[in-house]
């Protein structure tokens, strides 16, 4: 039986795409099930599932979306009647791979349906946005956005070689075999640049004790990606030793990954030792992007693209107390440990960030709020030394144990 693929667009302004699409797909030998996104005018050709039936699982009729004409009613409604179907196709294998083509209202649907698959199945997109900040639409999926260069409008000289790629790409990938690769527990933890030696330590130790340690880096995706992950079933436990991204959140820095960063760990019940790494600094880009209401306070220039801010302890008071708070949610074991002499390579004795003020307002802050029966570990030591590295991974191999 031939394979098939999911193709997802508007065949109403873009038949002609589709229709090239849809020949080159059958031409090679494999399905295409087209799904017709199009709100106002009548598909170029019979889709596989029509816009009305996309509009329906939305909550909505077609009817009453061409009567509102209110274009983002539409897309919302289409947005969310195409994530529900494509991940119906999949739950009931009817799609090895998925393909997308659009412009702004295009890449903002089909996307949305990718963002319902589990990662490794194929997803491709040919949009107008790939060349922009694409984090919307990627999310923390493996979408591969092809930039389409000119409009998704016609096939042309430019076009065709581009749509061809496209289908050859995610033909590609629903023809490769994934290798057998040797599998351990896996165990998420956070990291950042100025928390780097601690989790090669830690990991280190992990590997010898027979778990696989997955490392995230904390600048905004790197966090939402775990907790995907976490709440995928994918991990045993977390080492979340490096929980800046909430001074990003809370103060306004570029790196948040949102509110519910620490969420998952609870959620799915896994075991978790936690430690406030990095919650001296907030990011922003060049000097430049810095709001003019910080203009007083305490900066390190990483690079060129990178300023951190020093969090004051007014800021890490309410940071400690957000940080235990998302621990209480906890059921399963979780700990925490403090790093008396700093919290980043920054944060340390003599160095630029160096605030022992700070640093106590968030380390009381945390054992203020923290529930009965989690522990709290103080260490007369920086977050980077070896000693902290083997306190925090040693108690969460007694938590595995």
């Amino acid at each position: 039986m031939s394979k098939t693929i999911a193709v997802i667009g508007a065949l109403d302004t873009k038949g002609a795409e589709f229709a090239f699409v849809k020949a080159e797909i059958e031409r090679r030998g494999y399905r295409a099930l087209m799904i017709n996104t199009g709100i106002m005018g009548e598909p170029a050709f019979v889709p596989d599932i029509a816009a009305e039936v996309v509009a329906q699982a939305g909550g909505r009729s077609l009817a009453d979306l061409r009567k509102e004409g209110d274009r983002g009613t539409a897309v919302a409604t289409m947005t969310t009647g195409i994530a529900t179907i494509v991940k119906e196709l999949h739950d009931q294998v009817k799609m090895d791979g998925i393909l997308g083509m659009g412009g702004s209202a295009g890449t903002v649907i089909a996307t949305a349906a990718m963002r319902q698959l589990p990662i490794g199945f194929p997803k491709v997109m040919v949009s107008t946005l790939a060349a922009g900040d694409t984090a919307a639409y990627v999310g923390t999926k493996d979408i591969v956005l092809i930039p389409s260069v000119v409009d998704v409008a016609g096939v042309n000289r430019i076009s065709t070689p581009i749509f061809a790629n496209a289908v050859g790409a995610v033909i590609g990938m629903v023809d490769t075999a994934v290798p057998t690769i040797e599998t351990k527990p896996l165990i998420a933890a956070s990291m950042f640049g100025n928390t780097t030696k601690l989790v090669d330590q830690c990991r280190a130790i992990l590997d010898k004790h027979g778990y696989e340690t997955l490392v995230f880096h904390a600048t905004g995706t790197g966090g939402r990606t775990m907790e995907s992950l976490i709440n995928e079933g994918y991990f045993t436990a977390v080492l979340d030793v490096t929980t800046t991204e909430w001074a990003d959140e809370l103060v306004g820095g570029f790196l948040t990954a949102g509110p519910e960063r620490m969420d998952g760990a609870a959620r799915q019940n896994l075991p978790q030792v936690i430690a406030p790494g990095c919650l001296d600094m907030v990011n922003f880009w060049g000097p430049d992007s810095v709001p003019a209401k910080y203009k007083d306070r305490k900066f390190y220039y990483w690079n060129p693209n990178v300023t951190l801010m020093r969090t004051t302890p007014e800021e890490n008071a309410e940071l400690g107390r957000i940080l235990a708070e998302k621990a209480n949610q906890s059921a399963a074991p979780v700990a925490f440990f403090l790093p008396l002499q700093g919290v980043s390579v920054l944060d340390s004795p003599g160095g630029e960030f160096w605030w022992p003020e700070a640093d106590n307002a968030l380390f009381t802050a945390i054992k203020t709020h923290v529930r009965p029966g989690i522990p709290v570990y103080e260490l007369d030591c920086n977050i980077n030394d070896a000693a902290f590295a083997e306190a925090v991974t040693n108690k969460l191999l007694e938590f595995l144990a």
